[in-house]
């Protein structure tokens, strides 16, 4: 796994104090981007959270995850959380350490109160004197939020900082990217009251998942057990990776989760899912790699988006439309951009990848943001697609009407199959999957050549019809 460091500098750490009119929370953003550009020490918001209590237990839940490994526990990990400001919301993002648990606390404009709300994306500092005042938070307690530095610190950034260096695996990057792509897929499939969801998650083993996949199915106003992946089912793979939830638990007023659509005999094969913990103001979502002890970076699905040059072109002309909106809508950037809706869906798929858009489920739409990380390493060190690239270059593939055939670096030669759209192909990693993570680089690879090819009978019949 590739690792690299990454210097975060704040002005200061982050704090909570008290004052004359309450307590006052100061979050102290690094460099992060802006509609004016980059950055050192963005500000956002000032002003009170109306339910300090829940945003504190929030925030906590976002920093439990970015502290967090849920498989192997005994490597600690430690990531600032990703703050954005939409205009109108607040969203705070962390990754587990592991890999597979994205967690996002959006405090929404019923959650905030005076101040204007601003348009950026960073990390911000939350440290552990700073986790144990906010674990001390009453209800009653007003609640002063500032995200960046002071009005003084703003005109005065000159002095020290504090500077931390973090672990930045390339499986990070690549999981935020798959996390938003997945998640677009997924629709909601059921929604418990208050009184149930605590009942539910309470009831939770905390222990690691033994013997598969568990699934649960709505009954009733509640969740009950299954074993097999019925119709309107939901997968609960390590079910001890919610445990984040129990901070808000007994703030929230809904517990709503959300999966992909599962056919009639579709299986055993785990998905991954989505629980989102409704809260005054505000929304708590965890969303659950298929397996505790595999992450979202190596589930494939942005690899189709990334191997094609077409939606890369795409994208660099949509990111200019997206203007730092909470709710991307696909009809009104397709307008703009004078594309079809399904070239903009797919523009957006290749921005998620690189970390310039999320995918907000309860809004079952793409929101901007830009991750204060090198994008392009999402794409530099995705080893199928460098070997697909590798492949196409080497001359590998060999085209015909329904596939094509791929001479892999050993001499083997894989049969690639299309049916319906969908590339199935003779290796072990189709056998071993069947589509499940993604294509694999024999696949990758004849579409790429597809792809170009296709390109190249259109410039032909464009110059034909020219001359």
């Amino acid at each position: 796994m590739t690792r690299s460091l990454q210097a975060v500098a704040y002005r200061r750490s982050s704090v909570l104090e008290s004052a004359a009119d309450g307590q006052h929370l100061g979050l102290e953003t690094s460099r992060g981007a802006t509609p004016s550009g980059a950055e050192d020490h963005p500000r956002f918001f000032t002003g009170f959270l109306t339910s300090p209590q829940v945003a504190s237990a929030g925030l906590l839940a976002v920093a439990d995850v970015a502290a967090a490994r849920y498989f192997q526990p005994q490597l600690r990990a430690s990531l600032d959380p990703v703050v954005t400001g939409n205009g109108d919301r607040l969203r705070f993002e962390s990754f587990s350490g592991c890999g597979g648990v994205y967690a996002r606390l959006d405090v929404l404009a019923p959650g905030l109160d005076g101040g204007e709300v601003g348009h950026g994306t960073t990390n911000v500092d939350v440290n552990n004197p700073l986790r144990e005042a906010l674990s001390r938070i009453g209800a009653d307690d007003p609640l002063h939020l500032r995200v960046g530095p002071e009005e003084l610190a703003v005109t005065t950034l000159d002095g020290p900082v504090v500077e931390k260096k973090v672990p930045l695996p390339d499986r990070w990057l690549r999981g935020f990217a798959e996390a938003q792509v997945i998640a677009a897929g997924f629709d909601l499939r059921a929604e418990l009251p208050a009184a149930e969801a605590v009942r539910f998650l309470r009831a939770l083993p905390r222990g690691g998942a033994r013997g598969g996949p568990r699934w649960v199915v709505p009954a009733g106003g509640t969740l009950r057990p299954t074993t097999r992946a019925v119709p309107g089912a939901v997968c609960l793979p390590g079910p001890e990776r919610l445990v984040a939830l129990q901070r808000v638990l007994r703030h929230a007023t809904a517990l709503r989760v959300y999966g992909p659509a599962l056919a009639q005999g579709a299986g055993t094969a785990a998905t991954a899912g989505a629980w989102e913990a409704v809260l005054p103001g505000m929304r708590l979502t965890l969303t659950l790699s298929p397996d505790a002890s595999r992450g979202f970076s190596g589930e494939g699905g942005v690899l189709d988006a990334l191997a094609t040059d077409e939606a890369a072109q795409d994208a660099e002309l949509v990111s200019v439309l997206l203007a730092w909106e909470p709710r991307v809508d696909v009809a009104d950037l397709a307008a703009a951009a004078g594309l079809t809706t399904d070239r903009v869906r797919a523009a957006l798929v290749r921005l998620g990848t690189s970390g310039r858009v999320g995918y907000d489920t309860a809004e079952a739409a793409y929101f901007h943001r830009e991750l204060p990380y090198d994008a392009e390493r999402v794409e530099r060190h995705n080893p199928r697609l460098r070997s697909a690239r590798a492949l196409v270059a080497a001359g590998a593939v060999a085209l015909d009407g329904t596939g094509g055939t791929v001479t892999a670096e050993d001499g083997h030669v894989h049969r690639v199959r299309d049916v319906a759209g969908v590339l199935s192909c003779s290796c072990l990693w189709w056998a071993r999957y069947r589509g499940g993570r993604g294509p694999c680089k024999h696949a990758l690879a004849v579409r790429m050549v597809r792809r170009g090819a296709a390109v190249e009978r259109e410039t032909v019949q464009a110059d034909g019809g020219v001359r």
